[in-house]
């Protein structure tokens, strides 16, 4: 059974824009960051001859990676959000997205294209931060895991437009364009964030002084819950954010259908976001922690039946059946995540902003980091995601049902 957890009460805040616009527009700022992904995989091999690197070069796929990096700065825009509101902190998130953006077609390497795309990152970094911390200022538990997935329904739509987007841009222009592309969607949404007002009360703001920040996060850190639920997210993006940077090269290298990439990368979009409001439906039904123990095991089952038809088989799996389960996992991670945060985040109260830093920073950098290294070894076969889809839904599901004796 699910231990009770209480939350601290949350302080009363002005609300200017109504619950489906907040909504909205809390998911077109996150939706930048998948933006700033996936328009540009359909231009991989543009940057490879650009810069002369190899066709079976995994060199692209660092620029995902980078950018998941710059996901580390979230531990600094955390204890900015406590100390002087969110708003502020969403604010220079979006000057750091744009000027990393605009940067990247200025770039004359390789090098400086990764410190690009790591700025744009930091940028994301802040406006996820920012973000988390408004919807737990605004909901709690089972409604904020009904939140984050409307949220995650609406961002979900990118995966599906933006690489197609991308190959049209760059069927009549250059991949710069196509990295210009999120600088031009992201002066829109922070013109239309102006509305936003701050949610975070001045009397609950924390202080910055080291020792404070020290006190805040050692907190943070002692919450089992928190724990728990943030090492559930950050295993399984591991996978999630393998395929991602991946996905290009599997299509085209591995398997030589280059031309079917964006269908397959956009259908998997489609049935993410499918699977997003589907969860919000059966939180209503059953609640978050029921939700997610359910969803943890169909993971686990896809994952090793994946795993099997890799071991079983002297061929490569089909394409069509190797994308159907993958992209079944895909969906059922990312249905998964805003049970995992709304269950980590829900204990916190005024600790919103340093939770949330806390968990952005594991799950998009601890988790790109484990992405990565499974990337360096996608170089002839898709045997090495197979094992860390059910590797790291085993080590989940374990975690899950783990506690430990108070």
């Amino acid at each position: 059974m699910q231990p009770i957890e209480v939350s601290p009460p949350t302080p009363t805040i002005r609300k200017n824009i109504g619950r489906t616009e907040f909504i909205v527009m809390m998911a077109c700022i996150e939706l930048l960051t998948a933006l700033a992904i996936d328009i540009m995989l359909p231009t991989f091999d543009a940057v490879r001859q650009h810069f002369r690197l190899g066709a079976e070069s995994t060199a692209t796929a660092r620029l995902v990676t980078f950018f998941f990096f710059g996901q580390f700065f979230q531990l600094i825009f955390g204890p900015m959000a406590d100390k002087y509101g969110r708003i502020p902190v969403i604010r220079t998130g979006f000057l750091l997205y744009l000027s990393g953006c605009i940067a990247t077609v200025l770039v004359p390497d390789m090098f400086w294209l990764l410190m690009a795309r790591l700025v744009m990152g930091m940028g994301s970094s802040a406006m996820f931060v920012g973000v988390l911390a408004c919807v737990r200022d605004r909901f709690v538990g089972n409604e904020m895991a009904r939140a984050m997935s409307l949220i995650f329904t609406i961002f979900l739509i990118v995966p599906v437009v933006a690489p197609l987007l991308g190959a049209a841009i760059l069927s009549v222009s250059s991949w710069q364009v196509v990295f210009l592309t999120p600088a031009f969607f992201a002066l829109i949404v922070f013109i239309w964030s102006l509305r936003l007002q701050e949610s975070a009360p001045a009397n609950s703001r924390s202080d910055t002084k080291l020792f404070s920040v020290f006190q805040s996060f050692r907190q943070v850190f002692s919450n089992q819950t928190f724990i728990r639920y943030t090492s559930i997210s950050t295993i399984l993006f591991a996978a999630f954010s393998s395929y991602v940077s991946s996905s290009e090269r599997i299509v085209g290298t591995l398997y030589h259908q280059p031309h079917l990439f964006i269908y397959i990368f956009g259908a998997i979009g489609f049935c993410m976001s499918i699977f997003t409001f589907i969860n919000a439906r059966m939180v209503r039904w059953l609640g978050a922690w029921r939700t997610l123990r359910l969803l943890l095991c169909v993971y686990v089952s896809l994952a090793v039946v994946l795993l099997a038809l890799h071991l079983l088989s002297a061929e490569p799996v089909h394409l069509f059946v190797l994308f159907t389960i993958i992209g079944l996992l895909q969906s059922v991670n990312i249905a998964l995540e805003p049970d995992s945060s709304s269950l980590a985040l829900e204990p916190m109260g005024d600790k919103a902003g340093m939770a949330a830093s806390i968990y952005g920073t594991s799950y998009l950098v601890v988790g790109a980091f484990g992405g990565s290294v499974i990337d360096s070894l996608l170089t002839h076969s898709v045997l090495p995601l197979a094992i860390a889809y059910c590797v790291g839904g085993l080590l989940a599901l374990g975690v899950f049902f783990w506690r430990k004796r108070e």
